[in-house]
């Protein structure tokens, strides 16, 4: 007799690890079809938008398909790998299709819809969202005890037994739409970061033209919404469309003149988080040069300090302390503007934000807690925040959260810049390279270590007074370290 295909093979999908992503590129397979996996095990490294994470199966059996090749980006919820939970039970899969693909072909409604009880497939280190499982409505076939759904755009009320995978569009369309049939009026289609924005601009996606695929509206649709009349903006590039093989870069041909590089993973989440954070906080920026070389001669002493052996000691640490310091004596920068509730939100806890430029891009882990460190425990927090992040290890979690940070492009020889936000934070410490400088020191002009301090800051929350009292008692700090005695 044969078995029952609903219950013996398994659809592992593209976990939503409740952080708001939308998409994930594969980057990695660790496992091929015919491998045996134990639950638990990690199948595959993928990039969010945030982070390089990897994968656990969460079944016990053989992979029988890889849905998705190496560096295909797809959509979470979208089922990435079939697993043969009970193999040589009878008969072959119900849809044998190669992993070059862009969609994933249902094997069976049952084995897409049915969840395994008390686990369910998540991003290493993170916990389930109790929607996770509805966040893209399917529409389940015929006899299974639940009614189907309605198509997104006029199809008639019977579903066939198995329905073909939705369209970006119709996916999004059939989640605004809801349970209860199509709308008189549909929505516009956008993802939610783009409503987002829209929202942040005052600009009503109705009167927005899309450009996207399947009528999607862009974030370049939104931009061109938002320019003034008159102004003729640019036309927006159309997004590359999903390949089923991975994206490997064309061969640069003799005497080219351009190459064209995808924009997905970090490097467009950045993008994104820039240009929505530029748009929405009304940014200001101080400058303050000063005279460092007490502090970088405290730097030398604490590396030969052997309470400090084995911990990661350089100016950035005495910088980081400086800011906290400054942070303890103005409070008030140390908050977040909530617009939805017409809020301040004052913070009472420092989760510092460290700017990192990686291979793939630049992120901004934090150190959870950092107000309440000594010296040597934030010491050692930088150096397994660096650490990890040139790993390309930095989780998800390590990067939600931050209230303030700190960006050292002096390490790049730069002496200083205009550093933009990260969203949801109120200030931006960027710090300059440390040179020798002729200085006037005690009525004399000597040579000195010379840096250059900017502060950025969100001038809804931190006026001129306050932003400049910040960066006046950072510079203070540095200039004299005795202070972080009697400031601390």
């Amino acid at each position: 007799m044969t078995q029952d295909t609903s219950l013996r093979f398994r659809e592992f999908k593209m976990p939503d690890v409740g952080e708001g992503l939308t998409e994930a590129e594969i980057l990695k397979w660790y496992v091929q079809p015919g491998d045996t996996v134990t639950d638990g095990q990690v199948v595959c490294e993928v990039e969010t938008a945030k982070a390089a994470v990897e994968l656990p199966i969460p079944y016990d059996g053989i992979v029988h398909a890889l849905r998705f090749e190496e560096g295909t980006t797809v959509d979470v919820g979208t089922s990435i790998i079939t697993i043969d939970v009970a193999p040589g039970g009878g008969d072959a899969a119900p849809d044998d299709q190669p992993a070059a693909q862009t969609e994933a072909a249902p094997v069976a409604p049952a084995a897409e819809e049915e969840a395994p009880k008390g686990r369910q497939p998540v991003l290493v280190g993170y916990g389930v969202a109790e929607t996770s499982s509805k966040r893209r409505p399917r529409k389940p076939g015929a006899g299974q005890g639940v009614p189907a759904q309605p198509a997104a755009e006029g199809a008639g009320s019977h579903q066939p037994q198995a329905a073909a995978p939705q369209s970006p569009a119709a996916a999004i369309q059939a989640e605004m739409n809801g349970h209860g049939g199509t709308a008189a009026l549909p929505r516009p289609l956008a993802k939610p970061p783009v409503r987002k924005l829209a929202k942040d601009l005052g600009i009503d996606l109705a009167t927005v033209t899309p450009t996207g695929p399947d009528g999607i509206i862009t974030r370049e649709d939104v931009h061109a919404a938002a320019a003034p009349a008159g102004a003729q903006a640019p036309a927006p590039t159309p997004a590359p469309e999903p390949v089923a093989a991975a994206a490997v870069p064309a061969p640069v041909a003799a005497g080219a003149r351009e190459t064209r590089i995808p924009i997905k993973g970090v490097r467009k989440a950045t993008a994104s988080a820039m240009v929505g954070s530029a748009f929405t906080a009304p940014h200001v920026t101080e400058f303050i040069t000063l005279d460092v070389t007490r502090t970088m001669k405290l730097v030398d002493e604490l590396k030969a300090d052997k309470d400090m052996a084995g911990l990661r000691v350089n100016p950035l640490l005495l910088i980081a302390k400086a800011l906290l310091v400054a942070i303890k004596r103005n409070p008030g920068v140390n908050a977040a503007w909530d617009e939805a509730n017409q809020e301040i939100v004052q913070k009472h806890y420092v989760n510092l934000g460290i700017a990192a430029a990686t291979p793939r891009g630049l992120i901004v882990p934090n150190i959870k807690d950092a107000h309440d460190k000594t010296l040597p425990e934030l010491a050692q927090a930088l150096g397994e925040l660096v650490g990890t992040a040139r790993e390309g290890k930095t989780t998800p979690a390590a990067m939600q959260g931050g209230t303030v940070t700190i960006t050292n492009v002096g390490v790049f020889g730069v002496d200083t810049g205009t550093p933009i936000l990260n969203p949801g934070e109120s200030a931006i410490l960027a710090v300059g390279a440390i040179k020798l400088q002729p200085w006037v020191h005690k009525g004399k002009v000597k040579p000195r270590q010379v840096t250059t301090l900017a502060l950025s800051f969100d001038h809804r929350l931190v006026d001129g007074e306050l932003g400049s009292k910040v960066l006046a008692d950072v510079a203070a700090v540095l200039e004299n370290p005795k202070r972080l005695i009697t400031w601390a």
